[in-house]
């Protein structure tokens, strides 16, 4: 059987997935060990008991001069820039996603200023994001915003503009006006599309994330990271990077369920 037709069953799956992640892990391992044992002062590799000692500090112990446990007071302010930037520029993504995509001229008047929000480097703003909204949550969150609603906005608008033509006729030939065209006809076909485009924003969004908190924050995921780097804390460094990944990872499988279990006949699945 050729291997464009092997289907790989729900068990294989996740035995195939992991044997990557196994694989990197072994060699991690086997590579820090031998650093360890030329130099057992390294720290560019740190072995697992060392990451496990310098997390549990952070995990366990509160801090002497805020009293919070430091890896969920950072978990839980970058989660919640996060969630507020990305929620903003989801709602964003609708609202003005539909009236490019359906309503000719509002893509005409707003087109081009999306286009060219879109195309600038979000990082290359921030500065002047620091400048005009100072140093706090609102510059942050923008800069997630900026970074990611332009390019949401744009991929929803092109998939309003290709829905068939022979839809909005039939529509219109039932008496459905405008407004009725965009509710009934594009909203719903529009949101499994909005899930689709948000599992997308989600890798940009941590970047805009991790970015704004090392140049400005005083707790975050990224601030504790660059916080650290000067130390070369690789054990701390290290656990807080993959600490990231499982956080995006569920948050693109949750976004994956919502999809499927919400919207079936999008991913040709039925009720």
């Amino acid at each position: 059987m050729r291997w464009v037709n092997r289907h790989v069953g729900r068990g294989d799956r996740l035995l195939l997935g992991a044997a990557p992640i196994l694989l990197i892990l072994l060699v991690y391992i086997l590579m820090a060990a031998s650093r360890h044992a030329a130099n057992p002062a390294d720290k560019i590799l740190p072995l697992p008991g060392a990451m496990a000692q310098s997390m549990s500090a952070l995990l366990f112990v509160p801090d002497q001069l805020t009293g919070q446990l430091l890896f969920w007071a950072d978990t839980m302010a970058s989660l919640q820039r996060l969630g507020i930037g990305l929620g903003v520029s989801t709602l964003m993504a609708l609202i003005v996603g539909l009236a490019l995509g359906a309503l000719p001229p509002v893509r005409a008047t707003l087109g081009p200023l999306v286009t060219g929000i879109a195309v600038i480097p979000p990082i290359a703003l921030l500065p002047i994001l620091f400048i005009a909204l100072g140093l706090g949550e609102t510059a942050k969150v923008a800069l997630i915003i900026i970074g990611i609603a332009p390019v949401m906005i744009r991929d929803i608008a092109a998939h309003v503009a290709a829905l068939p033509r022979e839809q909005i006729i039939k529509a219109q030939t039932l008496g459905a006006s405008s407004w009725q065209v965009i509710i009934r006809v594009a909203l719903p076909q529009a949101m499994p599309r909005l899930l689709h485009a948000m599992r997308l924003a989600l890798g940009p969004a941590w970047v805009f994330l991790i970015s704004a908190e090392a140049i400005a924050s005083d707790v975050g995921l990224g601030y504790r990271i660059f916080l650290v780097r000067r130390y070369l804390s690789m054990d701390v460094i290290l656990p807080y990077v993959a600490w990231i990944a499982v956080l995006a990872i569920i948050m693109d499988v949750t976004l994956v369920f919502l999809s499927r279990r919400l919207f079936p006949w999008a991913h040709g699945e039925s009720h």
